[in-house]
C-alpha cells in the first residue's frame, strides 16, 4: 500500500486518547499578565520610596499582594494538569468522565447564554486587575482608584479633543465630497405621481399577462410563501428599442400603487473609484425604507447593460438577426438593403459592424457591479442603530431583518452584454422579451394613438397601415401619427387622412429627399436599375411585398425599392434567401443587359448584400453545397493540428474553398437573374418609364404597372399597348446612345395621354 493509503486524516477530538497540546502562547499568556501586573506594582512601590531597594520592593509587593501569588500557583497547577492530560491517556480519560458531566450541565444553557457568561467573567477579571494597578498608581484602595480613573481621563480631554477634532475634520471632508458625488441619477415617484396603467401599454399583451402574475405575488406574497416558495423579485425586459419597456415598468408601479424608483443609466458611472459603490448602497438603503413604509417598491434600471457590460457577443446565427433593417450602410448609388427581407438586411449590418469590430464593450466599474450583485441577493444584515449596536452591546441578539418587498425591473436591448451572475435566479428570476408588436398589436397601438387626434382613417386603412409597417414599435407608431398630424396642419387641415400617414411613413423611413434633378440619361439609368430590382422582387419573391419604389435622391441613395413581409414570420428558408440574392443581383444583370454589357458603380452595395448572404448560406446556415460550418472549422482549426505555417495554409485553403463555392453559387444565380429579366424586358422598361414619370410609387402601383392593371394612383393598363411599348423602347435606345456619348437623348420621355 502506498504512503497515502497508510496515512490517516486528522483525528477527531472524540477519537483522541490524550488532550490536544496547548500552544506556547496559551501556556504563558496568564503568566505574562500576572508578571506585568507584578512589575507595575513593584515599579509603583519604588517610585513612592526612592531609598527602597528592588529586593525590598519585591518582598513588600509579594507580602501585600499575596493573592497575586495565589493566582500564579493556581495557574501553575492548571498548566501541570494540562501537561499530564497531554501525556497520560488514563489521567485524561479520568478527567474527561468528570468534565463530561459538568459539560452536560453547562450545555443545558443555550450557546448564546454561555457566550454572554464567559464574556462577563472575562470583563470582571480585567476590571479587577485594572483596579489593582490603578490602586497602586493612586495610592488608594483598588475600588476607590477605579472611580478616580474618569477624573484623570477628564483632565486629558482637551488634548484628546483636539486630536479627535483634527481626525474628524479630515474624515468629514472626504465624507462630504463622496456624499455630494453620490447624489443624483435616482428619481423617486410616489404612488400619486404615477398615472400610467396597463391599459396604456398596447401591443404587448403576452408580456403584460406574465407581469400581472409578478404583481400578484408582490401584493399577496403569502400565496406562494405559505407553500415554501419565494416571491420572484427580479424581472428583465429585453428587446429592440422603442417597444415599451420603460412604459411597461412605469405601469407596474401605477398598477400596484407602490413607489417607483427610476435609476438613470449613467447613475453609477463616476470619475472616482468607490462612488458607484456608495450610490448602490444608498439606493438600496432608500429602497428598503420605501418598502417598509409602503409595503413594497418598484425599482427600474434603464439600459441595464451599462451596469454589467461584458462586451457584445459576436456569435452569429439565424435567430439572432431579428432587428429591422438599418439604413445608411449599403452604399450610395442604390439603397442595397431596403428591398431585402429584414433578416437578410440585419445579417449585413451584423457582418459589417459587429463582426467587423465596430462594436465593443462598455460597462461600469467592477466594484459597482459587485455591490449591486451583493445587494440583490446578499446576506440581509440587521437594520437600525438600536437593533445593530445597542442590542448587541447589551448582549442581546439583534432582531432579524424584515422581508423587503422590492421588485427589481431591468430593461436592455443587449441582454447578451449582461453579466451571467446578474441574470441568475434569485437576482433576475424572470426574463421577458418585449419584441416588435404583432399585427394585432400594431393595430391596437395605431388605434390608441389615432384616438388622441382627429382622423378619417377607416378600420381597413388602419389594418393596411399595420400590414405595411411590420417592424413598427410603439415609439415609431406614435412618431408616425404625430408626423402625419404635422402634414395635415401644414396643408390647412386638422384631421389626418390616409395620404398624410403614407407621406409620414415614407419620410420617416427614407428621410427627406434632396432637392436635386438628374440629367436625363442618369435618371433613366437609375430608373432601369430600380425597375430591375422591383420586377425581380415581384416575380420571384413571395415572402416579401414591395412597399414603395423611388428614384428621388436621398441622403445615402440614388433610388430605392423597399419591401415588407405581409405576414409575421419567424423562420427563413433557403429559397427565400436565394430570392433575396436574385433581387440583389438583378441590378447588375439588368444594367449589363440594357446597357450592352456596361454597369455602374451603383451595384456595389447590391453585390455586397448578395455576397454576404451567400457566404452565410454556404458557411453557416447549411444552405450550400456542403454541410460543415465554416465558423466551427475556423474556431476549432480543423485540418491544422500542427499549427504554425501548416495552420495558416489550411486556413487559407478553407477560405479559398469557401470563396469558390460562394462564387459558383452567385454565378449560377446571376445567370438565372439574366434569364428572368430577359423574359420580363417589357415590364422592366414599363416600370422604368413609370418611375421617371412619377418619381415615387407605392408597392400597389408597382404591381399594377408590371401586371397591367389599375393601381391606387397609377394606371398600369396603358403599358399593355404595343404602340406605347415601341415608344418606350425607342426612348431607351436613345438613352443608351446618349449614355455612350455623354449627351442628352435625342428622344423625349414618352407621355401617356
Amino acid at each position: 500500500m502506498s504512503e497515502l493509503e497508510n496515512s490517516s486524516g486528522r483525528k477527531r477530538d472524540t477519537d483522541r486518547k490524550t488532550r490536544i497540546h496547548l500552544s506556547f502562547y496559551d501556556r504563558t499568556k496568564f503568566f505574562l499578565l500576572f508578571a506585568v501586573t507584578f512589575l507595575i506594582l513593584v515599579w509603583s512601590n519604588l517610585a513612592d520610596n526612592p531609598i527602597l531597594t528592588l529586593s525590598d520592593s519585591v518582598k513588600n509587593v509579594a507580602s501585600s499582594k499575596s493573592w497575586l501569588l495565589v493566582l500564579v500557583v493556581i495557574e501553575v497547577v492548571r498548566q501541570v494538569h494540562f501537561a499530564l492530560a497531554e501525556i497520560l491517556a488514563p489521567y485524561h480519560g479520568l478527567w474527561q468522565r468528570y468534565f463530561s458531566f459538568v459539560d452536560r450541565q453547562l450545555h443545558r444553557l443555550s450557546d448564546w447564554t454561555r457566550f454572554r457568561l464567559s464574556r462577563v467573567i472575562k470583563w470582571v477579571l480585567f476590571v479587577v486587575l485594572l483596579a489593582v494597578v490603578l490602586g497602586a498608581i493612586y495610592k488608594e484602595t483598588p475600588v476607590r482608584a477605579l472611580f478616580l480613573a474618569p477624573k484623570a481621563l477628564y483632565s486629558a480631554l482637551p488634548m484628546l479633543g483636539q486630536l479627535l477634532f483634527a481626525v474628524f475634520f479630515v474624515v468629514i471632508q472626504f465624507a462630504a465630497i463622496f456624499w455630494f458625488l453620490s447624489r443624483g441619477g435616482v428619481d423617486t415617484y410616489f404612488p400619486d405621481d404615477i398615472r400610467t396603467r396597463f391599459t396604456d401599454v398596447w401591443g404587448q399583451d403576452h408580456v403584460l399577462n406574465r407581469i400581472r402574475e409578478n404583481l400578484l405575488f408582490l401584493e399577496k406574497p403569502e400565496e406562494i410563501e405559505k407553500h415554501g416558495g419565494y416571491v420572484p423579485g427580479g424581472i428583465l425586459l429585453w428587446g429592440p428599442p422603442g417597444t415599451g419597456k420603460t412604459l411597461m415598468a412605469e405601469s407596474m408601479a401605477g398598477e400596484t400603487g407602490k413607489p417607483f424608483v427610476f435609476v438613470d443609466p449613467g447613475a453609477f458611472t463616476n470619475m472616482f473609484m468607490g462612488v458607484g459603490v456608495l450610490k448602490v448602497k444608498g439606493l438600496f438603503r432608500k429602497l428598503r425604507k420605501l418598502a417598509l413604509r409602503y409595503g413594497g417598491v418598484v425599482v427600474f434600471f434603464d439600459e441595464a447593460d451599462s451596469l454589467g457590460n461584458r462586451g457584445i457577443v459576436s456569435s452569429g446565427g439565424q435567430q439572432r438577426f431579428t432587428n429591422a433593417p438599418t439604413p445608411g450602410v449599403f452604399g450610395d448609388a442604390c439603397h442595397g438593403g431596403a428591398y431585402l427581407s429584414p433578416t437578410s438586411a440585419a445579417a449585413l449590418v451584423h457582418e459589417k459592424f459587429v463582426m467587423g469590430g465596430a462594436a465593443g464593450g462598455g460597462g461600469g466599474g467592477t466594484g459597482t457591479l459587485q455591490a449591486l450583485l451583493t445587494e440583490l441577493s446578499g446576506l440581509k444584515k440587521p437594520r437600525g442603530f438600536f437593533n445593530r449596536i445597542v442590542r448587541r452591546t447589551l448582549g442581546m441578539r439583534p432582531k432579524n431583518p424584515p422581508k423587503y418587498r422590492i421588485l427589481v425591473v431591468m430593461a436592455t436591448n443587449m441582454p447578451e452584454a449582461l453579466d451571467e451572475a446578474l441574470l441568475r435566479p434569485g437576482r433576475i428570476d424572470r426574463m421577458y422579451r418585449v419584441g416588435y408588436p404583432s399585427k394585432a398589436g400594431r393595430i391596437r397601438t395605431y388605434e390608441g394613438y389615432l384616438a388622441k387626434v382627429s382622423h378619417s382613417l377607416t378600420a381597413s386603412e388602419i389594418d393596411k397601415l399595420a400590414t405595411i409597417t411590420p417592424y413598427a414599435t410603439g415609439a415609431t407608431i406614435k412618431d408616425t401619427i404625430n408626423e402625419a398630424l404635422i402634414f395635415a396642419i401644414r396643408n390647412g387641415r386638422n384631421s389626418i387622412e390616409w395620404a398624410d400617414v403614407v407621406k409620414a411613413k415614407q419620410q420617416k423611413e427614407l428621410g427627406p429627399s434632396e432637392d436635386v434633378e438628374y440629367i436625363e440619361r442618369e435618371r433613366h439609368a437609375v430608373a432601369v436599375h430600380e425597375a430591375c430590382h422591383a420586377v425581380m422582387a415581384h416575380r420571384v419573391r413571395q415572402h416579401m411585398a414591395i412597399d414603395l419604389a423611388t428614384i428621388e435622391k436621398g441622403s445615402d441613395y440614388l433610388g430605392m425599392v423597399a419591401s415588407i413581409p405581409p405576414d409575421d414570420q419567424f423562420t427563413r428558408w433557403r429559397t427565400e434567401y436565394e430570392s433575396d440574392i436574385l433581387v440583389s443581383l438583378a441590378s447588375l444583370a439588368g444594367e449589363r443587359m440594357f446597357f450592352d454589357g456596361d454597369n455602374s458603380s451603383g451595384v456595389s452595395g447590391d453585390l455586397e448584400s448578395a455576397t454576404t448572404i451567400a457566404s452565410l448560406m454556404e458557411g453557416h446556415w447549411g444552405m450550400g453545397s456542403t454541410i460543415s460550418s465554416h465558423a466551427s472549422n475556423r474556431r476549432f482549426e480543423v485540418g491544422a493540428p500542427g499549427g504554425g505555417k501548416g495552420k495558416d495554409d489550411t486556413a487559407k485553403q478553407i477560405r479559398l474553398a469557401l470563396s469558390d463555392r460562394i462564387e459558383d453559387n452567385l454565378t449560377g444565380l446571376l445567370a438565372k437573374a439574366e434569364e428572368i429579366l430577359i423574359a420580363n424586358r417589357k415590364e422592366v422598361l414599363s416600370l422604368a418609364h413609370a418611375l421617371e414619370t412619377h418619381k415615387t410609387m407605392s408597392g400597389e402601383d408597382v404591381a399594377a404597372v408590371i401586371d397591367g392593371t389599375q393601381g391606387a394612383l397609377v394606371d398600369g393598363r396603358p403599358y399593355l399597348d404595343s404602340n406605347l411599348q415601341e415608344k418606350i423602347e425607342e426612348y431607351h435606345v436613345a438613352s443608351l446612345v446618349a449614355h455612350r456619348e455623354h449627351r442628352t437623348p435625342d428622344v423625349a420621355l414618352p407621355i401617356i395621354a
